[in-house]
């Protein structure tokens, strides 16, 4: 039988807070990326770290960044929480898949972090974005980021799959600006078979999204041979059609740049040979979008 993150608790900074007694992934524990630069790490001995981050005080954080209009509008420090549920096959950081690849770093310091760049933020109409991993592996660590952030008067968003949706409490909600939704597939069995998982839970939380009014950015990898089809697209569309508050579609073609991630955690990466989308193909499926109505980039 396969062990529980609780059950590795020896081998981990703290315990996850969302526990769906997923497998280790195969290979070399090297971490290759720690992207935490600036920002100091908690010293606290285990048993402190299980108690900070079950109360939201602390959290893995695999790295940070600042971006322009990429994880949302105008500049934005995007942190990238450690730990997903899902096992997506096109992944370009599957370093972030478990909580212990990311170091301990508490709400607070990287609020601090996130103040320095208020005047920033303003000046471009930027803000953060909480991505991952899954943001929502970490609910209790990401509602305090979220609501530290509003009290600075920051711009919020968070980048996430909706699998864990259930797990973004109402409260949460009221401190989210923006949702960046990666639906990544509209047939069911290709959903399963690009991420290991059910699609029902995404289509929830998008719905559960509209009708709190939340803004929402639509994002869809299209892989050939993968995601691509007509009809998987098709399936897309029509579903955030019916999604009042989103207000963009971005088509990400496939790029293979992770590759080299999977190798060096010793993973086999399926996609090697899979070739990024055809400008063609990747208009064919902007204009799916379009023919919904929907703002396609």
């Amino acid at each position: 039988m396969i062990a529980t993150a609780q059950q590795r608790g020896e081998d981990q900074i703290g315990a996850p807070v969302i526990d769906l007694g997923l497998p280790l992934v195969g290979g070399s524990h090297h971490r290759s990326s720690a992207g935490t630069a600036g920002l100091e790490l908690s010293e606290a001995d285990r048993s402190e770290k299980f108690k900070q981050m079950r109360a939201g005080e602390l959290g893995s954080l695999h790295s940070w960044e600042l971006v322009t209009a990429v994880d949302g509008p105008g500049v934005r420090l995007t942190a990238f929480l450690a730990g997903c549920p899902l096992q997506c096959l096109y992944c370009h950081n599957p370093d972030t898949w478990e909580m212990r690849r990311g170091e301990a770093v508490t709400a607070d310091e990287l609020l601090t972090r996130i103040k320095r760049y208020r005047k920033i933020f303003e000046v471009s109409g930027g803000g953060i974005t909480i991505s991952g991993g899954e943001p929502l592996m970490q609910p209790a660590f990401v509602a305090r980021l979220l609501h530290g952030a509003k009290e600075l008067g920051i711009h919020t968003a968070i980048d996430t799959s909706g699998y864990l949706g259930a797990a973004c409490t109402d409260a949460m909600l009221d401190d989210i600006d923006l949702v960046l939704l990666d639906v990544k597939s509209g047939n069911e069995e290709t959903y399963k078979r690009t991420t290991g998982r059910e699609l029902q839970p995404t289509l929830d939380f998008g719905r559960r999204l509209a009708a709190k009014g939340k803004e929402i950015w639509v994002r869809f990898v299209l892989v050939p041979g993968l995601t691509d089809a007509v009809e998987n697209v098709e399936a897309v569309a029509e579903y955030v059609a019916t999604l009042p508050t989103v207000s963009r579609v971005e088509v990400l073609p496939f790029h293979n740049m992770g590759r080299d991630k999977w190798e060096t955690l010793g993973m086999k990466y399926e996609l090697t040979d899979t070739e990024p989308p055809t400008p063609d193909v990747v208009a064919r499926v902007r204009d799916q979008f379009r023919a919904k109505g929907l703002t396609t980039f």
